[in-house]
């Protein structure tokens, strides 16, 4: 979309000169000479072909025109403030960023979160979700948490879960087509999530489910569509304890089976090794890790 608008340093020039009523002033706020100003105003008063002030000896004066345009000009300005205070600003030096999938954020992260804001109010923590465990981009993110099984170069990495996988739905499911033994799954729908090494074919063969294929089913991007999915009785996913504890707590999600395997893939906190951490980064470090070893010991 092309935007019909002035340049940028013509708009500045007219609402400071406007908010001053001086050509003077406004140069010294925008550290530019006087007459840069008043070229700049010209400028957009050609352009727009109405005049913005009544030049007088030693003061300028809005016209009508210029006083309609001025609010419009001094909102947008607001605005575009606002927003780049939002997503950038004077929070780039003070919030950690952290990224993580949306899964991990939602089922793990977001529970226990509230423990550490609550502890430390005066910190500011920016969460960026994603769905894919694309490289850690050390300009972008002061830690990272990625799903695997360790060998990142560059990076220290902790890891945070003992994960072990069984199959989960709805308890409804089992009312429509019995689930009493493993081989039962050949008849329902296995939802799979991209991006897991470690899937059913681990777990079938661990039940020695032979007659069921580990490939069929519905293929999803994230553990989070997976199990809302299953919820609603669309299929069984395969459920990693430290994405599933919430939904089976919740009674939305139940394990047919006792049979939970231990796998090698595991959520990992990373920091980067080739730059300064951010000042906030040992303090989050230390708590995320406390918070995983205690998972670790109620498991």
């Amino acid at each position: 979309m092309q935007l019909d608008l002035p340049p940028l340093i013509w708009l500045r020039a007219f609402e400071a000169a406007a908010r001053h009523l001086s050509f003077t002033d406004a140069a010294m706020e925008l550290n530019l000479t006087q007459a840069a100003i008043s070229k700049h105003v010209k400028s957009l008063e050609l352009s727009l072909r109405h005049q913005l002030f009544i030049r007088r000896p030693r003061s300028l004066q809005l016209t009508k025109t210029g006083e309609a345009y001025l609010p419009k000009v001094r909102d947008a300005f607001e605005r575009l403030a606002i927003g780049t205070r939002e997503v950038f600003g004077g929070r780039r030096a003070k919030e950690l960023t952290v990224r993580c999938s949306v899964s991990f954020a939602v089922n793990w992260l977001a529970p226990r979160l509230p423990e550490f804001l609550d502890c430390n109010p005066d910190k500011n923590i920016r969460i960026i979700s994603s769905v894919w465990n694309d490289a850690f981009d050390t300009d972008v993110f002061d830690l990272d948490i990625q799903y695997g099984t360790g060998g990142w170069s560059n990076v220290r990495s902790h890891r945070l879960t003992w994960e072990t996988i069984t199959p989960l739905c709805a308890p409804g499911l089992v009312d429509k087509r019995p689930l009493k033994r493993p081989d039962d799954l050949r008849e329902h729908r296995l939802l799979h999530v991209l991006g897991y090494q470690e899937g059913w074919g681990i777990w079938l063969n661990a039940a020695e489910a032979k007659t069921v294929d580990p490939g069929q089913g519905l293929q999803l991007d994230t553990s989070l569509t997976a199990f809302e999915i299953a919820a609603e009785g669309g299929g069984v996913a395969l459920g990693r304890l430290s994405l599933a504890n919430r939904e089976r707590r919740s009674g939305r999600l139940f394990a047919p089976f006792d049979l939970e395997v231990p796998i090698d893939e595991a959520f990992h906190l990373l920091e980067s090794l080739g730059r300064d951490l951010h000042p906030d980064a040992a303090l989050f470090v230390d708590w995320l890790l406390d918070a995983a070893a205690r998972d670790r010991v109620n498991l």
